[in-house]
């Protein structure tokens, strides 16, 4: 279920993406000739009007065909076809019709993270705090329970909401906590699950009583250190309309400066390249996000709808922002570019993007095969 829900949202940002082209390419009155999800082979399609709408075979993006995008192709039209063409039409027209696609995007984005703040999901609040540590969506952690894990030694005696005042007879803060519950030691060898040669004695304020409980901490390997099993409560900052806007906008700015970084860190570094993931891996940590709840399955879906913009409105053909770049150049030197000195400046970039797309798929295999 979790991976239907996946590829359902991937292609939900693909389809966006393409109608925000689509909408405004028809509302400038420019002539659509297809609307497709996937690239070709052709699978399915139907044609209404004089747009097709298909699905493609290969699962690697989408893509709305506008008549005339070579300005070659527009002298051979019919001049009915030719006068709505993509070329026949000033800059400005050109411009507002390529950023259609990433502006749904970015969009997408804003309005995800700022439902998950507004809203005050956990999840989400935790995620968006770790990509951008300058944004508080956090206020700083108490030493109240927030969840008792099953199967542990609180289980069944600290309840959520319980504050804890002491441990063994001591004030604490949540690191003195900690530390007071690591301190004990395994009655035998450390070993997974092994049992303190004592117990903690946790003092703790519940429903306006002083209550004092025996809990048997246990040794955890991962954690290397002896649990309980709970966690203490983090609470989540109170957003207003305003304030998760603003949040949300320089999320979007950390998350943006970050993915240029890594990219430019990439083509030089190979540890930094080693991280790069394909659509495969892309697809993975969501199908994680989604399984761990809704507030980081809308942040981490957000993101890829972000960096899915980001990526777009890099200047080089045939991305959109290579389109806008040569719509800019027109109207600044006030003639056409030629073709050819398009396809020339866009060759090193795509070389440069098709080197990472490689790299990110061969590290997506290397970390299915282990």
């Amino acid at each position: 279920m979790n991976w239907l829900l996946t590829i359902l949202g991937i292609m939900a940002l693909i389809v966006l993406h393409e109608l925000g082209h689509f909408a405004v390419a028809k509302a400038v009155g420019m002539r659509v000739e297809r609307f497709s999800l996937f690239f070709p082979p052709k699978l399915v399609g139907i044609k209404r009007g004089e747009t097709e709408y298909m699905v493609g075979a290969i699962p690697l993006g989408g893509y709305v065909k506008i008549t005339g995008m070579n300005p070659e192709e527009v002298e051979s039209l019919p001049p009915e076809v030719a006068r709505r063409a993509y070329y026949a039409q000033v800059p400005w027209k050109r411009i507002v019709v390529i950023l259609a696609g990433p502006g749904v995007n970015l969009l997408i984005a804003f309005v995800l993270f700022w439902s998950v703040l507004f809203a005050g999901s956990m999840n989400g609040a935790i995620t968006l705090e770790g990509v951008n540590p300058d944004i508080q969506t956090l206020k700083p952690a108490t030493t109240a329970v927030g969840a008792v894990e099953r199967g542990m030694p609180a289980a069944g005696t600290l309840r959520p909401g319980d504050r804890i005042v002491a441990v063994d007879g001591r004030p604490v803060t949540v690191r003195a906590a900690v530390e007071a519950i690591s301190s004990h030691r395994c009655a035998g060898v450390a070993v997974e699950g092994c049992r303190g040669r004592t117990p903690a004695i946790v003092t703790v304020r519940r429903a306006g009583r002083v209550v004092r409980l025996s809990i048997v901490p246990r040794y955890n390997t991962e954690a290397r250190r002896m649990l309980l099993g709970f966690q203490f409560a983090v609470p989540v900052r109170s957003f207003g309309v305003l304030a998760a806007a603003g949040a949300s906008a320089g999320e979007m700015w950390a998350m943006t400066t970050q993915t240029f970084s890594g990219l430019a860190k990439a083509l030089t570094s190979s540890k930094q390249r080693s991280q790069i993931s394909s659509i495969v891996g892309i697809s993975q940590v969501t199908e994680q996000a989604v399984a761990a709840g809704p507030g980081r399955a809308l942040v981490v879906i957000g993101y890829v709808s972000l960096v899915l913009a980001v990526l777009n409105l890099l200047p080089f053909l045939p991305l959109d922002g290579g389109h806008v770049l040569w719509a800019v150049a027109e109207k600044l030197r006030g003639r056409r570019v030629s073709l050819t000195a398009m396809w020339r400046f866009s060759s090193v970039g795509i070389a440069l993007l098709l080197f990472l797309v490689v790299s990110g798929f061969s590290n997506d295999i290397g970390r299915l095969g282990g």
